[in-house]
């Protein structure tokens, strides 16, 4: 290793020497840097350069016994011990620069005045070295050899270096880790490097890593600064950030501010602008916005109505439609809102939400009648929003409608009062919401009723379908030591909602049928079913009287096609109950109700079995609508959402499906029509052994979007003699012929 350096030294000096001029002109050139510390460091890199430069000289003239040998072997020599010392001095200079600026200091501490000091007569003893040859001395030949004195010169550039280090290690926390790192190198490689300089004579260590050291000051301090400045640069935008957010929460405030001011005119409409504004921000994310623009639909929904503090309180309390009784005041409402958010200029998208959300997709709406996309796209996102929450709350001239409802209106909107793009997504929106609540309706059943009077408490419905269900819970009369009638019994019922009603509005608005209800004793009662049959497998031990006691009760419930079978036991009864539906189609649900007693402990769990026909006694003969002729593919009923399938029919080339249709008589939804579903499954199934679906499409003209392997495009149009929505579901009943063609291509 030493003789490799030793090989090299005087081209690894010109290579530091380099180093040390380039440093130079940046230093000349930095305008980070205070002008005292630009000039230490100079200073610093200019003496690193010489004693560099000097030493190299040296070598080079060593023994060359010209006149200019002579001079210039002693003079390079005479620089070197000379500029050693100055190195320390201005190191010294360095760091109470930095204990000033960095550290904060007043008061320099004593030790670096010394260093300082004992570098000074480092520099004056060289002097004396070069006249006395206490260091070294040059024979005939211009050669240099150490003096008597030669370990003195190692004296201050060790001790000084030392005594900075313990002021440095004191003050450690005043430096950053780079710049502390950086003086301790500069202090401890070269007296390392001198401490090996003794024992090899010949190799100049100690001034090349003298240089080096120096190089990576500057290095480390430039470092220094760049972390330095990210950190001031982060914590400017973390300020603007933080004012940002204050902007952003104020700006929120305000607007919500201004929305309860609106709202305050109506009781029924508060809160709904909020829901409108979330509704349209998730259509906005759905649609593929970003997150700027989905937050410019979400204020724009937010204050798209504030144009109502406009109107007069008389129209908005009217118990009659606004847009029937007060037509004209009524649709001032946008340019209302659009005077008010139109001084809002830095966010014109607030006004445009105002003036254009109720125009219609077909030019029917106002104020200006505008079609397609001359409607302001943030415009067409909120009117769908507004639309909904419009449609699902109560106001005085009309009930709350049911999802359901809602779902079908934006089925026959899209294309005519919505956007179809956005029509869709809310759509979907809704099929999760009603997938969210059905898996949640078990769980978030209540633990716990007391009911009092007869049905005044009636829990949230729990379907019954194919997979059988067991339910329990313990039961006791209300109040304690009660002794007039005390039971509970069983609802079974339907309903779009899954919850039992007893008004004509709601009955009627969710299309509520009730079955009958069972007593967990011989009685039971029949309204909607077809029939009900009760049979007591066992009768107990016990009777209850005229109140229950503390008693386990249990329901074990599951249907096939429409008979429903009810298994329920307790400690004085055993009985099965069969409940024959008025057909297929209908869904089923269990309610827990009871008179004069508390329910407690109430748990729904699934069997993990299914009822088959062999399970549930046929009461009634089921109700067929296709014992009719049959063509080349066998008729099919379908009475739930795809609980059955035609025949599968190869798609290769060209292939026309032609066949009728008809709706059942209780069809009351426009997607109450054939479904057509593309697929592929090795046993030519539908689910059937590694079951891929392309694409479900309905004749009503929804398209179920498959995500992963396919790519759709869909198309719908409707052609001049669709009679509209209305005709089309009646005309379904009716019975329709269809035509399908399918084509394929590679």
């Amino acid at each position: 290793m030493f003789e490799l350096i030793r090989a090299n030294q005087l081209n690894l000096m010109l290579i530091l020497c380099g180093a040390c001029g380039i440093l130079v002109f940046l230093l000349l050139n930095t305008r980070f840097l205070s002008k005292t510390r630009k000039l230490i460091l100079i200073l610093m890199e200019v003496m690193a350069f010489f004693i560099l430069w000097f030493d190299r000289l040296a070598y080079v003239y060593a023994g060359d016994v010209s006149h200019k040998g002579y001079v210039m072997v002693r003079v390079s020599n005479f620089m070197v011990f000379f500029l050693t010392s100055g190195i320390v001095f201005g190191f010294t200079l360095y760091v109470i620069d930095l204990l000033k600026v960095e550290g904060g200091l007043e008061r320099i501490p004593m030790r670096m005045n010394i260093a300082g000091g004992m570098s000074v007569a480092g520099m004056l003893l060289a002097i004396l070295a070069a006249i006395t040859g206490l260091y070294y001395y040059f024979d005939s030949t211009n050669h240099y050899h150490r003096g008597s004195g030669f370990l003195i010169a190692y004296i201050f550039p060790v001790l000084c270096p030392i005594l900075q280090y313990t002021v440095i290690r004191k003050y450690k926390e005043k430096f950053s880790r780079l710049i502390y790192s950086s003086l301790v190198l500069y202090i401890f490689v070269p007296i390392f490097c001198g401490i090996l300089q003794i024992f090899t004579y010949g190799i100049s260590i100690v001034n090349m890593s003298l240089v080096a050291v120096s190089v990576f000051l500057y290095v480390f301090m430039y470092l220094d600064l760049n972390n330095t400045d990210e950190h001031a640069h982060q914590i400017e935008i973390e300020n603007m950030q933080g004012e940002q957010a204050r902007m952003q929460r104020l700006f929120d405030q305000t607007a919500t501010a201004f929305v309860s001011a609106v709202e305050i005119k109506d009781d029924l409409l508060k809160g709904n602008s909020l829901k409108i504004a979330e509704y349209s921000k998730r259509i906005a994310v759905l649609s593929g916005k970003s997150e700027e623009e989905s937050e410019k639909v979400y204020y724009a929904a937010l204050l798209h109505d504030v144009g109502l503090i406009g109107i007069p309180d008389s129209v908005i309390a009217s118990e009659t439609a606004p847009e029937i009784a007060n037509g004209e005041t009524i649709r001032k409402k946008p340019l209302i809102g659009e005077e008010i958010l139109s001084s809002i200029t830095e966010y014109p998208y607030l006004s445009q939400g105002a003036r254009y959300s109720h125009e219609k997709y077909n030019g029917t709406g106002y104020p200006e009648g505008l079609k397609g996309n001359e409607i302001p796209e943030i415009a067409r996102i909120i009117a769908v929003a507004d639309a909904y929450v419009s449609m699902t709350t109560q106001t005085r001239y009309r009930d709350a409608m049911p999802d359901f409802l809602a779902r079908e209106a934006f089925v026959k909107g899209a294309g005519e009062d919505y956007d179809p793009l956005y029509a869709q997504i809310m759509i979907s929106i809704l099929d999760s919401k009603s997938s969210a609540i059905e898996a949640e309706k078990s769980a978030g059943l209540d633990k716990e009723m007391v009911c009092r009077e007869y049905r005044k408490n009636i829990s949230a419905g729990i379907q019954v379908e194919e997979e059988v269900i067991r339910i329990g819970f313990d039961c006791g009369p209300y109040p304690d030591e009660y002794t007039a009638f005390s039971m509970p019994s069983v609802i079974l019922f339907d309903s779009f909602d899954g919850r039992c009603h007893d008004n004509a509005k709601s009955i009627e608005s969710y299309h509520y049928l009730e079955y009958g209800e069972v007593w967990f004793d011989e009685h039971s009662v029949t309204t909607g079913a077809r029939k009900l049959t009760d049979t007591v497998l066992d009768a107990g031990d016990d009777t209850y009287g005229p109140a229950i006691t503390d008693s386990h009760f249990e329901i074990i419930a599951g249907r096939y096609d429409d008979p429903v079978k009810l298994v329920m036991r307790s400690k004085a009864l055993t009985k099965v109950t069969t409940i024959a539906l008025p057909g297929a189609t209908k869904a089923a649900y269990i309610a827990l109700t009871g008179e004069n007693c508390r329910l407690t402990g109430i748990t729904v769990e699934p069997e993990h079995r299914t009822y088959g026909p062999d399970d549930i006694e046929r009461i009634m003969e089921p109700i067929s609508y296709i014992d009719h002729f049959e063509s080349d593919i066998k008729n099919v009923q379908i009475d739930r959402s795809r609980c059955a399938y035609s025949e599968p029919v190869e798609v290769d080339g060209r292939v026309r499906l032609d066949f009728h249709t008809m709706s059942f008589p209780g069809s009351e939804l426009i997607w109450h029509c054939p479904y057509v579903v593309l697929y592929r499954s090795d046993d030519g199934r539908v689910n059937g052994q590694n079951y891929r679906e392309y694409a479900m499409i309905k004749l009503n003209g929804e398209n179920d979007v498959i995500e992963g392997y396919v790519s759709n495009r869909y198309v719908m149009k409707k052609t001049d003699e669709f009679p509209g929505w209305d005709e089309w579901r009646e005309a379904n009943k009716k019975g329709l012929d269809c035509e399908i063609s399918l084509e394929r291509r590679g």
